[in-house]
């Protein structure tokens, strides 16, 4: 039996007060409280915590909550409230836990020789969607410090893995592979949050992760006036109108070609350029010449012509080409 379980299955028979242990979240602002967490703290006998350092303290005693600063074993608090019927102790955990505390009340109540006061755990506070993002921050900014190689890196030196982690995210998608797309998502996004950490250091445009997370909210926003604002947008290609009208607004561009990034894979950059002078209403014709180049742009203007990614239907051929090299070779399997 677990001390959780214990803590739950523990036995009722003449209860002689409560012992209540207060969870708190890191990821969840110092003082932002359930209101059970309140009643509870606000009715107790007695709130211990353990750790002087405890976020949450100069916020309690702001609020008039009186907490003393003391480690009291699983003997003195069963004692504590069976002194008195109805006694409530809350005991405020560190962010690790009170495995010591929890195991010993555990025995007590497994024992079934002890009175138990009633125990309970409970949630303080509860984190939201995206909290653990929080820890990656976290964690990214103690690695910098502490890792002599993350702490030396440039974002220079780190293009190569952000280029390999995108590629490996497409292909986790292609495959359909779900627990690999997941390790994949969080890859790319270790990129992300490494990039913003050496930004911050930046001795002349430094900036945060913050920042780079409130420019992209800023133009998510803007770029959804049907959502944010007083546009509408029945189908797709309003969205897809509202999107274009804003970025050209934003962008101030002298060409549509600007902005198109010419180290990205040929196919990829022949279809894109395809694809903006198509946007823009330009009739432009591909350039003839002579050689597999100008045939391969021809292809890929036709594709994205068509609606189709000309590297995601290549890299799908190429897929069915090595199997059936491997099937030559006699060879069973992917070779993923």
């Amino acid at each position: 039996m677990t001390a959780s379980e214990a803590l739950h299955t523990a036995p009722a028979a003449g209860p002689t007060g409560r012992i209540v242990l207060l969870t708190t979240s890191h990821r969840v602002a110092p003082g932002l409280l359930s209101w059970p967490a309140w009643q509870a703290l606000r009715g107790a006998d007695r709130v211990l915590c353990a750790d002087s350092a405890h976020p949450q303290l100069p916020y309690l005693r702001e609020a008039g909550v009186e907490v003393e600063e003391a480690a009291l074993g699983a003997r003195e608090l069963v004692d504590y409230c069976a002194t008195a019927p109805g006694r409530t102790a809350v005991v405020i955990t560190s962010a690790d836990g009170e495995s010591a505390l929890t195991d010993g009340l555990a025995r007590l109540a497994g024992s079934g020789r002890e009175r138990m006061p009633d125990l309970e755990l409970l949630p303080g506070a509860y984190d939201l969607p995206g909290a653990r993002l929080l820890d990656l921050v976290q964690v990214m900014d103690r690695i910098r410090v502490e890792c002599p190689w993350s702490g030396a890196r440039t974002s220079e030196e780190l293009v190569k893995y952000g280029i390999e982690e995108a590629y490996e995210l497409v292909e986790a998608i292609e495959q359909g592979d779900r627990e690999a797309l997941r390790e994949e998502l969080g890859d790319v996004l270790l990129q992300v949050v490494f990039h913003a950490r050496i930004a911050q250091e930046d001795p002349d445009e430094p900036f945060s992760i913050d920042e780079v997370a409130g420019g992209i909210v800023d133009k998510l926003i803007r770029r959804h006036p049907h959502i944010f604002g007083e546009e509408a947008a029945e189908t797709a290609e309003d969205v897809r109108a509202h999107w274009l009208r804003t970025k050209a607004t934003e962008k101030q561009r002298d060409s549509v070609t600007d902005g198109v990034p010419l180290g990205q894979p040929a196919l990829a950059l022949a279809a894109k350029l395809a694809s903006r002078a198509r946007t823009a209403g330009l009739e432009v014709p591909v350039p003839e010449g002579e050689g597999v180049g100008y045939e391969l742009l021809a292809l890929a203007a036709r594709a994205a012509g068509q609606g189709i990614e000309p590297e995601t239907a290549l890299r799908a051929a190429a897929r069915t080409y090595r199997d059936a090299i491997r099937a030559a070779e006699g060879v069973r399997g992917g070779g993923e």
